[in-house]
């Protein structure tokens, strides 16, 4: 795309007309035709007022960004995007120009695994994602988004409202995740576990718009089985939830509370699994999935509340490698806080190195 085609693209992906946008940045509606279609060059000061216009970075319409999103772009022709599509477009540049400064940072990416093409295959990729966490066969999934940086996907939680609960991008190396973080805690971590299934069979590209919620699409139905199937081991919950339910004590929305705390999973998620790994039946699930945690239980069971990817979150690496190019003076405040998403502001960035006196003498004599 040539930066007035991008120009053309984001303006009807706002809602604008050629005569409306050219209006807001002062300039003809004729000059604005020219530039979309090519006929005539975009000064920088144009450019930067249209980009402000449209609510985009100036290098989005300068910079095509990672091939994987170019190639998505190109298929699209030209629909609108979605939050989430811009979140990760941003993001994932944002993470290749701090890579490009910190190569540290992605250490590569696990070699491609197949396709699942089966449920038994979904699980099966399941155990190798657990081999590839370090992760034990019957080890409850803590920390999901710490862990999935260590293969090179870096999870970012952004609030982003009704839509897409999570996206995929890969990069030149590793890639990148953004999660809904309006969503409830379990299921912020069943989309990332279903992004991370994404990672590891290598799709370039990919927003999910209803993790777990249909059977239409066989391949997402597959990783939906293998983020269940990572949460949850097969043979763990199983000696679990035998435990549990077998106390006199305890009912059958004691050991789902239970089991929800425990593999910090959604309790949809959870009767979805016991469900078909044949430990309830049908009308079990049903009633498991509209159990709801109370303050009561937590306390009297002292369960432990997760509240991981609680918005917005960044993965620590990351995090770190843009404070080294900041400490570093790679990078200004202005670009360090961009980077940072706002989580900082500049009185918590760390202090620079003072400047010896003999090298401001030399610069100001």
């Amino acid at each position: 795309m040539s930066v007035g085609e991008r120009i053309a693209a984001a303006r009807t992906e706002s809602g604008l007309t050629q005569a409306q946008l050219a209006a807001a940045v002062g300039m003809a509606r004729s000059a604005l035709a020219k530039i979309e279609t090519g006929l005539r060059g975009v000064s920088a000061v144009e450019l930067v007022a249209i980009a402000r216009e449209l609510r985009r970075r100036v290098e989005w319409f300068v910079d095509p960004g990672p091939p994987s999103i170019v190639s998505y772009r190109a298929s699209r022709s030209g629909l609108a995007t979605q939050a989430i599509d811009e979140a990760l477009d941003r993001i994932a540049r944002d993470v290749e120009f701090v890579v490009g400064e910190v190569p540290e940072l992605v250490n590569g990416q696990p070699d491609q695994q197949p396709t699942p093409a089966s449920m038994p295959a979904a699980e099966d990729l399941a155990a190798t994602a657990r081999s590839l966490l370090k992760l034990g066969a019957d080890e409850p999934v803590l920390e999901l988004s710490r862990l999935v940086a260590v293969i090179g996907l870096l999870p970012f939680a952004l609030p982003l409202g009704d839509g897409a609960d999570a996206g995929t991008v890969l990069l030149r190396a590793g890639g990148v995740c953004v999660i809904n973080g309006d969503l409830r805690v379990g299921r912020r971590r069943l989309a990332l576990a279903h992004e991370l299934g994404h990672y590891l069979i290598a799709d370039p590209y990919t927003t999910d718009w209803r993790v777990a919620a249909t059977e239409a699409d066989a391949l997402e139905a597959r990783l939906d089985r293998f983020a269940r199937a990572l949460l949850l081991p097969a043979r763990d919950l199983h000696d679990r939830w035998a435990e549990w339910s077998a106390s006199e004590d305890e009912t059958l929305r004691d050991a789902a509370v239970r089991a929800g705390s425990h593999y910090q999973v959604d309790m949809a998620t959870l009767a979805r699994r016991l469900d078909e790994l044949g430990i309830v039946d049908s009308q079990q699930a049903n009633r498991i999935r509209g159990v709801g945690t109370k303050k009561a239980d937590i306390v009297e069971k002292n369960l432990v509340v997760p509240r991981e990817m609680e918005p917005i979150a960044l993965p620590r690496p990351y995090e770190q490698a843009v404070l080294r190019l900041y400490r570093n003076e790679t990078v200004t405040v202005d670009r360090a806080l961009g980077l940072l998403l706002g989580t900082f502001d500049e009185d918590a960035l760390p202090d620079r190195p003072a400047v010896p006196d003999a090298e401001i003498w030399t610069v100001t004599s």
